[in-house]
């Protein structure tokens, strides 16, 4: 499951999963908060702003020559270019400033920064046992724009394969697609697949056509079935396949080059 539908929105699930341990971090401060009569919220929020804060420093540090022509995409955190390493020493470090500057609520502070901390962990952990258990390479039935049927496994030939899901009338689907394009011709090991979701062939070529996009393997998936298959409630959504067919990283959102390069680094 990469995504979770809340009303008309669909949000990642490793964004639901730090909501999940933000709010237990709230609830296990606020119960051992009472008891010392302090606090502790505030200071919670402050150690979640600076574990975002920090992920995204050193995510943008790490691939920054990505961003060098484009210094307005570094506040742009609809890539999710987070580095995970980077936001857990920003978060302790501010945790044990708040410690050893503010000893009233080193206990009850402690316990909700742990109590986050392993829910965030073990969750994780359990979501990715189970997905690892069903992280093959659908075999959805899919077509070329020539009527063609093919699957997925026939495409990838052997090699590693990024699997972009989108649509005509997507906006951030459409911001991508140079992006993919530009990486596709970089990157000959690696076979780059465009899942149509839904739409008639007509409406796919007539997109190529009035975007000038020159990219190969271009398929129809009129049922729009992998999307349901592959848990992703929204568009666009990029899986990232292993030489071997299994599921590495998925991407839900709008692709920056940085967020597509810490990607493709897993795969190649």
């Amino acid at each position: 499951m990469l995504s979770v539908n809340i009303g008309p929105l669909a949000l990642p699930l490793g964004q639901i999963l730090l909501l999940l341990a933000f709010v237990i971090s709230l609830i296990v401060g606020a119960i051992s908060g009472r008891k010392e009569r302090v606090p502790v919220a505030g200071p919670l929020t402050d150690i979640l702003l600076a574990t975002m804060l920090a992920a995204r420093i050193g995510f943008v540090i790490r691939y920054f020559e990505y961003y060098q022509n484009d210094l307005w995409g570094i506040i742009d955190i609809r890539d999710s270019g987070f580095d995970i390493l980077s936001g857990l020493i920003g978060a302790l470090a501010v945790l044990g400033w708040k410690l050893w500057r503010q000893p009233a609520i080193r206990r009850p502070l402690g316990s909700a920064a742990a109590a986050g901390l392993l829910t965030w962990g073990a969750v994780s952990l359990l979501v990715s046992l189970i997905e690892n258990q069903s992280r093959a390479v659908p075999d959805s039935p899919l077509a070329r724009l020539d009527s063609r049927p093919i699957t997925l496994s026939e495409v990838a030939d052997g090699k590693p394969m990024v699997v972009n899901l989108w649509a005509s009338w997507c906006p951030p689907c459409i911001r991508e697609m140079p992006v993919l394009e530009k990486a596709q011709q970089d990157n000959p090991g690696i076979t780059f697949v465009f899942v149509n979701q839904g739409e008639r062939r007509e409406t796919i070529k007539r997109f190529l056509t009035q975007y000038d996009l020159s990219i190969n393997n271009v398929l129809t998936d009129i049922r729009a079935s992998m999307g349901r298959t592959t848990g992703s409630h929204a568009l666009p959504t990029t899986l990232f396949y292993d030489a071997q067919g299994r599921q590495v990283d998925a991407h839900l959102g709008e692709l920056s080059a940085a967020s597509l390069m810490h990607n493709l680094e897993r795969i190649d």
